[in-house]
């Protein structure tokens, strides 16, 4: 594995032929680095990933990777699934303690199966990160294997592997930390040295672990209705029309196809099967270009592209595209066809801003189009749904304990026989300020909702 980042080169190298695997810096301006010995056993890398940050200094590095496990039983795997970690403004320790080491080096154990049971799948192949540019928040998605070759797609949130990183006790240490927690990221030009430092590096020297586990998100692997083996998998990102984002795997299998699937809070949902190599055989690489809207899939014998945004398939009327749930794609009204989203689509139709009062109750309208469909409202795209309070030909969303109308974006959605199309979207900004009281006390909420609905018209 290796990467480039800021001038700097960074590699990850698998134990190959009895040599010791490493992570290192090896290009740059900073300082060349290298991992300790003792702190990998005979690893196999997966992948590694950019965990950008607001704070240049708190920028790091995420390495996946299976590696041997010396305490495995007879009737256990031998290895184990791990995530390591380092910062980018690392510049090693001091003369006499890790003085060409990573200071920041940890490392924790991945769990892949169906919680605590024997139903493990220890061995990381491939592993895939979908972040925002500028925060530590996504997901991961490893490919695992277990002792038989069965493989499944775990899914894990980024920022409980951070959290997981910054507060969990180190393994085969109990005592208090002194100072700073050790193998945190700290600016570069902070001030160094001292007993307490010199602790610090001692820690991390010989407790580079984690005591806490990195679990899936849901605990369990992804339930995917396929019994195909999955050999290689890529992710995108794709802002849909409802202007929230989704991720969309695409996994390829040893039969040859390639599944697309779409990944939510509501669980997983195959968008679409791929059949495309005349000569069968495994699908052993892929590649994603967001840019020009193209996958490419590699066999032994083959390569194929395939269009991202292949919404001709999903038939010819509104109700096949929007039942597909690709979110690649969506209804023409005036051509009448399913086609790819264009670009820049979504800041015309993103959720209407509103600016809530401190001191204001304030209720939604959603206009009611069929007395067929049920309507409901739903937060920030969560699964958990709000009711409607009916009022003339409106379904209203009003404040209340488990509902507080101050921040996030809240949809109205009209289901009938099983179609979901979303009829309004609203995103509430707090502004943090009072609403005079001699006005507030005059228009009431009832007037906040009179001059929604004004609005809609």
């Amino acid at each position: 594995v290796f990467g480039l980042l800021d001038g700097s080169l960074y590699s990850a190298m698998s134990s190959v032929a009895g040599h010791a695997g490493s992570i290192r810096r090896t290009f740059g301006s900073q300082k060349l680095l290298k991992t300790e010995n003792v702190w990998l056993l005979n690893p196999q890398f997966a992948g590694a990933a950019i965990m950008p940050s607001t704070l240049k200094y708190k920028e790091e590095i995420y390495f996946f990777f299976s590696e041997l496990n010396k305490t495995a039983r007879v009737d256990e795997e031998p290895y184990r699934a791990r995530i390591g970690r380092i910062c980018t403004v690392d510049e090693g320790g001091i003369k006499a303690l890790l003085a060409d080491s990573w200071t920041t080096f940890m490392k924790a154990r991945v769990m892949c199966g169906a919680g605590n049971t024997q139903q493990q799948y220890n061995n990381m192949k491939q592993a895939v990160v979908l972040t925002a540019q500028d925060k530590r928040a996504g997901v991961l998605y490893g490919l695992f294997s277990n002792a038989w070759g069965r493989t499944v797609i775990c899914a894990y949130s980024i920022e409980d592997i951070d959290q997981a990183f910054s507060t969990s006790k180190l393994k085969g240490y109990s005592s208090p930390f002194i100072g700073s927690r050790p193998g945190m990221c700290v600016r570069k030009n902070s001030t160094a040295g001292g007993h307490n430092d010199i602790k610090n590096l001692g820690v991390i020297r010989y407790h580079p672990e984690i005591e806490d586990v990195i679990r899936p998100v849901g605990v369990a692997p992804l339930d995917l209705p396929t019994d195909d083996q999955i050999t290689h998998a890529v992710a995108d990102i794709v802002l849909a029309v409802n202007d929230e984002h989704y991720s969309v795997l695409y996994l390829g299998t040893d039969q040859g196809k390639v599944l697309k699937v779409l990944h939510s809070s509501e669980g997983v949902f195959i968008i679409s099967q791929y059949s495309l190599f005349h000569n069968e055989g495994p699908v052993l690489n892929m590649a994603i270009d967001s840019q020009k809207g193209h996958l490419y899939v590699g066999t032994a014998m083959e390569v194929q592209r395939l269009p991202l945004a292949d919404c001709s398939r999903y038939g010819d009327t509104c109700r096949e595209c929007i039942l597909s749930r690709d979110p690649y794609c969506g209804w023409d009204r005036s051509r009448r066809k399913c086609i790819p989203i264009p670009p820049g689509y979504n800041r015309s139709t993103s959720p209407r801003e509103v600016l809530v009062q401190s001191n204001t109750s304030i209720f939604l309208p959603c206009p009611v189009r069929s007395f067929h469909a049920t309507y409901r409202w739903v937060k920030d795209n969560c699964v958990k749904n709000y009711p409607c309070l009916f009022s003339g030909d409106f379904c209203v969303l009003g404040p209340a304990i488990d509902t507080p109308l101050k921040e996030g974006v809240f949809r109205c959605i009209a289901t009938e026989d099983g179609f979901k199309v979303e009829v309004i979207s609203f995103r509430l900004v707090n502004d943090g300020r009072l609403l005079a009281a001699s006005l507030a006390s005059t228009l009431g909420p009832s007037i906040l909702l009179a001059m929604a609905t004004l609005w809609l018209h």
